[in-house]
């Protein structure tokens, strides 16, 4: 190439887009949609607001930093409906998402875990 600096800068903008893909953060965010929505998850919680339940955003920023207890955490929430408490301060078991693939729900709670 006669002009080194724009091979350069094609270099790292491919660079950039290979490490902010999704498949860089671990996960599918058109599958963890699909999935909170096939098991009607927005029904409670929201990306960005409270609703019945705490915001995606809201759960990400108490495990940020301790991303393993989230993890924990979400997985009992998700797979064996325990109570919780519902931002109105009652209490309701939690559903359980419908799915026995691991790999579906790790992709989920990473999702959550990222926003």
């Amino acid at each position: 190439m006669k002009f080194p600096f724009v091979r350069n800068a094609l270099m790292a903008a491919s660079a950039v887009a290979v490490l902010f893909s999704p498949s860089a953060f671990g996960f599918d965010e058109g599958a963890a949609k699909a999935l909170a929505k096939k098991n009607d998850c927005f029904k409670c919680h929201a990306v960005d607001k409270t609703k019945k339940g705490p915001s995606y955003k809201k759960i990400a920023s108490k495990y940020k930093g301790k991303e393993a207890e989230g993890e924990q955490k979400i997985m009992k929430n998700i797979t064996t409906g325990p109570k919780v408490k519902l931002e109105d301060g009652t209490e309701e078991d939690h559903k359980i998402i419908d799915t026995k693939d691991t790999a579906e729900l790790k992709n989920l709670i990473q999702w959550i875990l990222a926003q």
